[in-house]
């Protein structure tokens, strides 16, 4: 994996979350097709996945995976620099290029403000949402009547906690790249399912990454 320098990843992180932009960068009415990214891990390999949706019917049209040698160590708020490499290849190999990435993974959520939807948006210089099934860092405030909530960190507004399905824990989303936090959470909840509480997107994304580690296992086990 070569040499770490944690003092040159967190200055990397610094100069990325310099460069997020708030706004949509698109006009969010002529999206035609979502992405959904995530990272699976065997021993040494990184296994990343992509996945292209239609945006009104949820319909897969696209999905490329990938295989590489794992290249970073594990170390919490770091984890973009372990992942993505990976997504980006396996987002560079689709056929059909998405509008908006949704991220398995927080975005300005983050406590340096540079999540792995950050990282993937600003290199990739493509709309990107973060969407984590934990809370990294700040509080919850009282959730409104549409069952969303601000995530708050030394009083800076840094993303929101969104209730998809009644009696479920929230899901937490925040801004990667190019896109209105107003805009995130309204393409979040169009592309839930009701019987679902993670995006469409993503949670095709978290399968597949899923099937491809278990036949990664399974040919490693027959081999031994």
């Amino acid at each position: 994996m070569g040499k770490f320098s944690l003092e040159k990843a967190r200055r990397a992180q610094l100069e990325i979350s310099k460069k997020i932009i708030f706004d949509d960068r698109f006009l969010p009415s002529n999206i035609r097709f979502v992405a959904g990214v995530d990272v699976a891990y065997v021993r040494s390999l990184s296994i990343g996945v992509a996945v292209v949706l239609t945006y009104d019917s949820l319909e897969v049209v696209d999905c490329t995976t990938v295989r590489c040698r794992t290249p970073f160590p594990y170390i919490p708020t770091l984890l973009s620099f372990r992942e993505a490499a990976p997504a980006v290849s396996s987002i560079k190999k689709l056929k059909i290029e998405p509008d908006v990435i949704l991220v398995d993974g927080h975005g300005y959520a983050h406590p340096f403000r540079c999540g792995f939807a950050s990282h993937l948006g600003v290199t990739l210089k493509k709309p990107t949402i973060g969407v984590a099934k934990k809370l990294l860092c700040g509080v919850v405030d009282k959730f409104n009547e549409n069952g969303v909530a601000l995530i708050k960190d030394k009083e800076e507004a840094i993303g929101v906690a969104v209730t998809t399905k009644p009696g479920f824990k929230p899901i937490y989303v925040s801004v990667g790249h190019m896109i209105s936090l107003e805009t995130a959470i309204k393409i979040v909840k169009n592309l839930t399912k009701r019987e679902q509480r993670i995006p469409e997107p993503i949670r095709e994304a978290h399968l597949r990454a899923n099937m491809e580690k278990q036949r990664i296992k399974h040919d490693l086990i027959e081999a031994s």
